[in-house]
C-alpha cells in the first residue's frame, strides 16, 4: 500500500493543467491526467512522467457530460484506491462583442467553464464525503472577479465558479473539505496566442511585476491549496495576477 495523495487534474494535457500535473507528479502524488481533444499532447504528458517515475494515469472525458465524468471519477479511484484532490481546470476562451454572442456559443462557454464544476465536483463528493476530508481546487479568472469588456460570457461562466466555490465551502465544512478558488491573471498559454505581440506588451506594462504570469505560477497555488498548510483556509479566492488587479 501507499500513502501517496491522489489527485485529478481536469484539462492538463496542455497550460496550466500540463503544469500542475507535473507539479504534483514530481511531488510524490497520484495523477489522473483528463483530457478531452488534445489526445497527442496528453499521451506525451503521461509518458514523460512515467519515464520520470510519476505515478500517473491518462483519461479522456468530456468534462460537461456527466456520464463521462462518472466514468473518470470510477477510473480514478479503481486505479489509485481513492480521490482526496479535485482540480478543476478544464476552460475555454472567447473574445467577441457581447451583441454577437451566439446561444450555443453561450451554451458552450457555460458548460465548459462552469457546468464541469458543477458535474466533478458532484462526482467526487460521493468518495471525499464519506472519507470525511478532500479538496476541491476551482480554476477561475481575474476576469471572473473584475469583468473583460468583449468576453462576458467567460467573465459570466467564470463569476459563476467562483459563487459556486464560496457557497460550497460552507456547506461542505462540517464534512472537513476545503473548497477554494484560483483566479489567475494574465498567464503566458495557448490562449493568448492570438493575441498580438503589442497587445502582450501592453498587458505586460499594465501588470505591477512587468512580466506576464506562467502556467507554473498557477499551479505552485494549486499545491499549496491542496497541502497540508491550507487545511484551514476555504472559501477564499487567490488571485496570482502580478498586481494587474488590486
Amino acid at each position: 500500500m501507499t500513502n501517496r495523495k491522489t489527485v485529478l487534474i481536469t484539462g492538463a494535457s496542455r497550460g496550466i493543467g500540463k503544469a500542475t500535473a507535473e507539479l504534483f507528479g514530481m511531488k510524490d502524488y497520484n495523477v489522473l491526467i483528463n483530457y478531452n481533444h488534445s489526445e497527442s499532447a496528453a499521451r506525451e504528458l503521461f509518458s514523460s512522467l512515467q519515464k520520470k517515475g510519476a505515478s500517473v494515469a491518462l483519461f479522456r472525458a468530456d468534462v460537461s457530460q456527466r456520464a463521462a465524468v462518472d466514468s473518470m471519477i470510477k477510473f480514478c479511484t479503481d486505479t489509485f484506491g481513492g480521490i482526496d484532490i479535485l482540480i478543476n481546470n478544464a476552460g475555454i476562451a472567447a473574445s467577441k462583442l457581447f451583441i454577437d454572442i451566439t446561444e450555443s456559443e453561450w451554451d458552450q462557454m457555460m458548460n465548459i467553464n462552469l457546468k464541469s464544476v458543477f458535474n466533478c465536483s458532484q462526482a467526487v463528493l460521493h468518495y471525499m464525503i464519506s472519507q470525511k476530508r478532500g479538496k476541491i481546487i476551482n480554476i477561475a479568472s481575474i476576469w471572473g472577479l473584475v469583468g473583460a469588456s468583449c468576453e462576458v460570457h467567460y467573465s459570466a461562466a467564470k463569476a459563476g465558479v467562483i459563487g459556486l466555490t464560496k457557497a460550497l465551502a460552507k456547506e461542505l465544512g462540517p464534512s472537513h473539505i476545503q473548497v477554494n478558488c484560483i483566479a489567475p491573471g494574465v498567464i503566458q498559454t495557448d490562449m493568448l496566442e492570438s493575441f498580438q505581440e503589442e497587445d502582450r506588451a501592453e498587458l505586460r506594462s499594465a501588470t505591477p511585476l512587468q512580466r506576464l504570469g506562467k502556467p507554473e505560477d498557477i499551479a505552485a497555488a494549486a499545491f499549496f491549496l491542496a497541502s497540508d498548510a491550507a487545511d484551514f483556509i476555504t472559501g477564499q479566492v487567490l488571485s496570482p495576477n502580478g498586481g494587474f488587479v488590486i
